[in-house]
């Protein structure tokens, strides 16, 4: 069994639990292989077994970090590797295991027991443009802080809504925790098969989240004179000319996270409450 190592590169904790991690494997005969910005940043790692996320070919990833360091390995791999993720951030919704848990949940992994959580992506489509599919959110923002961004989406082909507004969260259940959460959208479900759709900050005050099949298929016209811009789980941003038409759907592709427990409550509603 091959595994990768990737940790949060601005906290020391981190990347020393990261080398602890890659050392235990090591001894205990296994290949792995460490990112190379975490051996940047903590260089005891052996310069053989340093690789980029793009060339990772691995059995299992191991991410020792916050949400945001689960994205950015999850956007940089290019296939969809398992990810056991360590919790070294806020809230760590993505995170399956605490920093003190770390070394009975690799042995648990080495003994098989677990299993893979699969979490549904979502994949944009805008002419001439490549652009990576997101397993919490696509959001539409003004290109303007400041200025209000005007949108129509439909779904399926329907006039949903039409929106004056800061911009558009487009969520998977998975993300549901995350920005759209913030904007005042609903908790959901990681089991369900849904899109959420979330403006942020619209001027009217009965433009409301809306829970989708994700089935559907959800097009956004920016009437906007101005340029926009389109980011992708916080790790993706690019700008859009006016009048860009947005096109988003269910990816085919799923990101893979190693679980212990099936269990959903009350871990996941509680923990928000916990933190703030």
């Amino acid at each position: 069994m091959k595994f990768g190592i990737a940790a949060r590169r601005d906290r020391e904790e981190a990347l020393k639990l990261a080398y602890r991690v890659y050392d235990f494997l090591k001894v205990s005969g296994y290949d792995v292989y460490v990112d190379e910005e975490a051996h940047e940043n903590f260089p005891h790692f052996s310069p053989d077994d340093v690789i980029p996320l793009e060339r990772m070919d691995v059995d299992m990833m191991i991410v020792i970090g916050g949400d945001g360091s689960v994205l950015r390995v999850e956007h940089k791999i290019p296939k969809d590797i398992p990810i056991l993720a360590i919790n070294m951030g806020t809230l760590g919704f993505l995170a399956e295991v605490e920093p003190a848990e770390t070394f009975f949940a690799i042995s648990r992994v080495l003994e098989g027991d677990y299993f893979i959580d699969e979490r549904m992506k979502i994949r944009t489509f805008v002419e001439g443009l490549k652009i990576p599919d997101a397993l919490n959110d696509v959001v539409v923002l003004t290109g303007i802080p400041g200025k209000i961004t005007h949108l129509k989406y439909y779904i399926d082909g329907e006039l949903a809504e039409e929106i004056r507004a800061d911009g558009l969260i487009i969520s998977t259940p998975t993300g549901s925790t995350a920005y759209a959460l913030s904007a005042g959208g609903p908790l959901v479900d990681p089991r369900l098969h849904a899109i959420l759709l979330v403006p942020l900050a619209p001027v009217a005050l009965t433009a409301r989240p809306l829970v989708v099949p994700d089935s559907s298929s959800i097009e956004i016209e920016v009437l906007t004179e101005r340029e926009i811009i389109l980011t992708v789980d916080g790790q993706f941003y690019t700008q859009l000319p006016p009048h860009s038409r947005i096109r988003i759907e269910k990816s085919p592709r799923k990101t893979r996270f190693v679980r212990f427990s099936k269990r959903i409550y009350p871990k996941y509603t509680l923990k928000i409450k916990k933190k703030f």
